[in-house]
């Protein structure tokens, strides 16, 4: 059913006639059958390993060349038209086809004007949507979406309808891609295709002009994972109900804004049944839940860089001495930032109280510095730490470049640092009597 003019613009073709006419083609054309190997337009034949045994790899196929962006045939896809297998034929991965980094019909669809770009499943339904008038209709080569073609797509959309097929399989890399572009500045929504397999079913059904109003209609992402999730419980019983909210919720408190929470709640409260004032406060804990995890991802995330990440610990290994190296090095960007708090942190903590080796140096040199009366900042501080230390504390600054940071936060370090530090040094300092106590009541714990 397609068009001479759209066969014409994808350069479709059919290839009947087997091996030998197009060796003698393309032989013709100065190609050696090493050449015809290496770009997988010719395979040789497992039973026999002499060179004459080639055949040609798209025997009896319709072609869909693949193009680069630039126009240049990359590639080719071969569909039986019969109930023959394997139904589909794709060239192999060669010099210059990369399937990670092509997109099928992209060098098409970057002529249009609209920046709004249809993802399909498979190149035909790229066909028959640009047939029917939807000229960005692209797909990804290779079997899934990858990160590549996420950024690739994102040089040219702004926004991304992902037309999947309604299959378990379509659903599937439905929520795949939909992950993929989680982190990508390009809007993503979905388009449920009803009383249909596929795109091409669809506007062989209805047309057109019902396909562009699905369009236009199409579910932003948070929509259509909600409604995924609403699908697998039954909201017509209390345990179903309570399961959707605390998933939902699950999906609200991470991904969008308290204006859209406040929506969403609403939506939430008339599906279930339940107050949404009951909704918004469960709500409100998740979002907190989230923020404190983040942070304490943001925390490791941070300590992986540099030589804290090499910081073999003394005592309590884990999140916690982690956390400890964390206040310790945003309490010298602290000092940094401002010296006047110098004496405030001298009169808590010293240097032999850090567990990071390059925070201690660096402690004790501010120190330094401020006892002779000179100016502390990194110039100063060069003559006094080597270049790595140095270098450390240049990316606690720019670190902290935009946060505020407090006498405060100040007090929030110290205080992490003080409870860090193990009861021996803590009973080193107490005088004989309450040492005796403290003895004892270590004694009577036991006991």
């Amino acid at each position: 059913g397609l068009s001479d003019s759209t066969i014409r613009r994808f350069g479709l073709g059919y290839a009947p006639a087997g091996y030998s006419a197009c060796l003698h083609h393309l032989k013709g054309k100065g190609y050696t059958e090493d050449e015809l190997l290496a770009a997988g337009l010719v395979k040789q034949s497992r039973r026999d390993n002499a060179k004459n045994s080639l055949y040609d790899a798209f025997y009896d196929r319709v072609m869909t060349p693949i193009f680069d962006l630039r126009g240049g045939i990359i590639g080719f896809g071969g569909r039986v038209l019969g109930d023959a297998k394997p139904k589909y034929v794709n060239s192999p991965e060669t010099l210059v086809y990369k399937k990670s980094r092509a997109m099928f019909a992209l060098n098409l669809a970057k002529k249009s004007a609209s920046r709004r770009y249809i993802l399909c499943e498979g190149y035909m339904d790229v066909i028959s949507l640009h047939q029917a008038g939807f000229d960005t209709a692209v797909a990804a080569c290779g079997t899934a979406l990858t990160p590549e073609q996420v950024k690739l797509l994102g040089e040219y959309a702004d926004e991304v309808v992902l037309c999947y097929d309604s299959d378990e399989a379509g659903q599937k890399a439905t929520a795949r891609s939909l992950g993929l572009f989680a982190n990508s500045p390009v809007k993503v929504s979905v388009l449920n295709i009803p009383n249909a397999k596929d795109p091409d079913e669809f506007i062989k059904k209805f047309g057109a002009e019902r396909f562009d109003q699905l369009l236009n209609g199409a579910s932003n992402a948070l929509e259509y994972r909600l409604s995924r999730v609403r699908a697998n419980h039954d909201l017509a019983s209390d345990a179903g109900r309570l399961d959707y909210i605390r998933e939902a919720i699950g999906l609200l408190a991470g991904v969008v804004t308290p204006t859209e929470r406040d929506v969403y709640a609403g939506r939430l409260a008339e599906e279930t049944n339940v107050a949404k004032s009951a909704i918004l406060s469960q709500l409100d804990g998740a979002v907190r839940q989230n923020a404190r995890r983040a942070q304490r991802q943001k925390q490791r995330d941070i300590l992986k860089e540099g030589a804290a990440a090499q910081i073999k610990l003394p005592y309590g290994a884990g999140e916690r001495a982690l956390a400890v190296v964390y206040a310790e090095q945003q309490l010298m960007a602290a000092l940094l930032r401002e010296p006047d708090w110098v004496p405030l942190v001298k009169a808590r903590v010293g240097p032999g109280q850090f567990i990071d080796p390059q925070m201690q140096k660096a402690c004790s040199a501010i120190f330094s510095l401020c006892e002779e009366g000179g100016l502390v900042n990194l110039p100063a501080l060069g003559s006094r730490l080597d270049e790595q230390e140095i270098g450390q504390l240049s990316q606690l600054l720019a670190r902290n470049a935009d946060v505020a940071l407090t006498e405060k936060d100040v007090e929030l370090f110290l205080s992490r640092m003080e409870q860090s530090q193990p009861k021996s040094r803590e009973a080193a300092s107490m005088p004989v009597q309450e040492l005796d106590r403290y003895i004892q009541s270590l004694r009577d714990r036991k006991r």
